[in-house]
């Protein structure tokens, strides 16, 4: 933060003044029309060693009138640290710009403080009042303050070109072309930036030059702009970066959200949605750890669930060969059977979405060879696919077009069909466990006997290996963006995997994973979380970037399946379990938003 100065004792002028050599200030007792510039420093050297102003100059001194030695060591002002000196311009910058100028030019006054160099400061009113000749030479004397004196090219440049704009919106195409040609051009910096100005002399009026320059015009709106860029290229101790002190409140909110464990509501990054005076912390209770409802409809053991991808439905798949297709009331949260969609002779082991929710997929298990396509609106079947009887179609993923989608299992089967079932593509020998469409339309990747996920190119025939694991993988789900993939590994657990880099990311604790097809997925608010059932009844949940769970969820009395996370609701989700319910969970119910147990809690469990 400290100026890399000229050697010529201007570090002194650019912080606390804290003794007589640098109490001198060029603009003398000028700053009320900016307040940038304390009105004591006026040069006057009354006090010998201490920098304080004479007797009746300061607010902070009218109250002592002794001349003796003894007087003037009361009057000694404290020697900031680096760090007080930067939160007083902080606050002084901020008060600033609140039009607060009198309380900017006492609190500078009385902390021995300059908000800014002297130099910056009249560089600064140049620019504000668009006298572009006097800012132009200011540059000759911020030029010894800056950290690379070669800058001052860029700055120049940035200078002229706004020079330029404002004389062609005045209709002084004369004046602006001499800018152009004088002035610009001998500067041989970004010649193809001086090339894209000289169209602007063609433009036929002043509204055509601002949409064409995507400039807002001669004032202090595109000035204001115009300072901010001139100001990366000077030294913080010379002139503070543009509202400093708010970029510096908002990193420290955003940091604290991101270190909630429990934050699961979008970001507001205005400083007005959140209170200052206190740490962010939000209650367990607000989090989806509270069963709301429990779904009895099934008559046996239930192995999947999945929310549809707007939100507004779920389906449910159990060994009993049903599909249940249930509403989500939008304002109470409360779900309701929709229709029950019968007729697969297998029990249902796996659900898909077709993109825009018109559809849904149910596969069975091992010894399944169909694949049965329903409409869910009218509840007809529309597609009942088998290529042979010694098939198993296990798994299945849409392409995000919704016009095709995968399918196979274990035996060996991998095709392609659009949604009359017709075989499109087929790929011989791979013995499929779980399927996954990426958005690029193209690539299919599949976890297979070979404890691996390969990508699948069915345009070109290609295919690579993306994640290598030692133990079978048993399932696996993909994040929204494409790039993170969550594997549920036998006798393992969950694992994390970054499918651009083919790294694993993290090994998430706590859940028991035997040989059974566990489901796991991504969630809540931006997916920061991730849940999973378990063979030991539990519903776990972690934070994205921790290893140890942040909840577990009890109340099913067997393994639980398969865990789905509101797409649109980040504080809704759905757990099947072996104990033939559907558990729905979300916040503590009649929550108090001021309940000091719950934010202790989530406190504790930060901590």
């Amino acid at each position: 933060m400290q100026a890399n100065g000229a050697g010529q004792g201007q570090d002194s002028e650019l912080s606390c003044l804290n003794n007589a050599q640098n109490g001198e200030s060029s603009s003398g007792g000028g700053a009320h029309s900016n307040g940038l510039i304390s009105s004591a420093n006026n040069g006057n050297s009354a006090s010998t060693d201490n920098g304080v102003p004479p007797s009746g100059t300061s607010a902070a001194s009218n109250a002592t009138t002794s001349g003796s030695d003894t007087g003037s060591t009361m009057k000694k002002k404290k020697r900031f640290s680096q760090a007080d000196e930067d939160v007083i311009r902080l606050i002084g910058q901020h008060l600033h710009g609140l039009g607060l100028n009198q309380t900017v030019d006492l609190l500078m006054q009385e902390s021995g403080c300059r908000l800014e160099h002297p130099a910056a400061t009249k560089f600064r009113n140049h620019v504000m009042e668009g006298e572009w000749d006097k800012a132009e030479s200011d540059l000759n004397e911020l030029k010894a303050l800056m950290h690379s004196p070669s800058a001052i090219v860029r700055m120049k440049f940035l200078l002229l070109q706004q020079k330029y704009l404002e004389y062609l919106e005045d209709g002084k195409v004369l004046e602006a072309l001499q800018v152009l040609r004088a002035e610009l051009t001998p500067l041989k910096y970004n010649t193809e930036r001086i090339h894209v100005l000289s169209g602007y002399l063609m433009c036929s009026h002043s509204e055509d030059l601002r949409a064409k320059a995507e400039w807002e015009g001669k004032g202090t709106a595109s000035r204001s702009k115009l300072l901010d860029k001139l100001q990366t290229y000077l030294p913080p101790s010379v002139m503070l970066p543009p509202r400093r002190l708010q970029t510096l409140l908002r990193q420290a909110v955003e940091l604290q959200r991101d270190r909630c464990l429990y934050h699961n509501t979008k970001l507001d990054s205005s400083l007005d949605s959140v209170s200052l005076l206190l740490d962010h912390v939000c209650s367990r209770k607000q989090f989806p750890c509270y069963t709301q409802q429990i779904l009895t409809e099934h008559c046996n053991e239930v192995w999947f669930c999945k929310f549809s991808n707007d939100g507004t439905k779920l389906a449910t798949g159990s060994k009993d060969t049903t599909v249940i297709v249930w509403h989500v009331d939008s304002e109470t949260h409360q779900l309701k059977q929709l229709k029950t969609l019968e007729g697969h002779a297998y029990g249902v082991s796996y659900l898909a979405w077709s993109p825009d929710d018109t559809y849904l997929i149910a596969c069975g298990p091992d010894d399944c060879s169909e694949l049965w396509l329903w409409n869910v609106q009218t509840g007809e079947l529309r597609t009942k696919m088998s290529q042979s009887h010694e098939d198993s179609l296990t798994s299945v993923a849409w392409n995000p077009d919704g016009k095709r989608f995968v399918t196979g299992g274990q035996r060996g089967q991998f095709y392609q069909c659009d949604l009359d079932g017709n075989l499109l593509d087929s790929w011989e020998g791979v013995r499929v466990q779980c399927l996954w469409c990426l958005s690029d339309g193209r690539t299919v990747l599949a976890s297979d006997t070979h404890q691996r996920i390969r990508g699948y190119n069915f345009e070109d025939l290609t295919d690579r290996n993306i994640v290598q694991e030692d133990h079978p993988i048993m399932s696996f789900t993909v994040s929204k963006n494409g790039r993170l993939a969550l594997l549920n590994v036998a006798t393992q657990g969950v694992h994390l995997w970054d499918l651009q880099d083919r790294v694993l990311v993290r090994k998430y604790q706590g859940v028991t994973q035997g040989f059974y097809t566990i489901h796991s997925c991504f969630g809540g608010h931006n997916e920061d979380f991730i849940a999973s059932g378990s063979e030991d009844h539990k519903v776990y949940i972690w934070h994205k970037r921790s290893e140890l769970p942040i909840a577990e969820l009890t109340g099913h009395t067997r393994t639980v399946n398969c865990v789905s996370w509101n797409p649109v609701l980040p504080g809704l989700m759905a757990s099947a379990s072996d104990d033939g319910t559907v558990r729905i969970w979300g916040p503590a119910p009649f929550l108090d938003s001021q309940d000091s147990e719950g934010l202790n809690e989530c406190c504790s469990m930060d901590s």
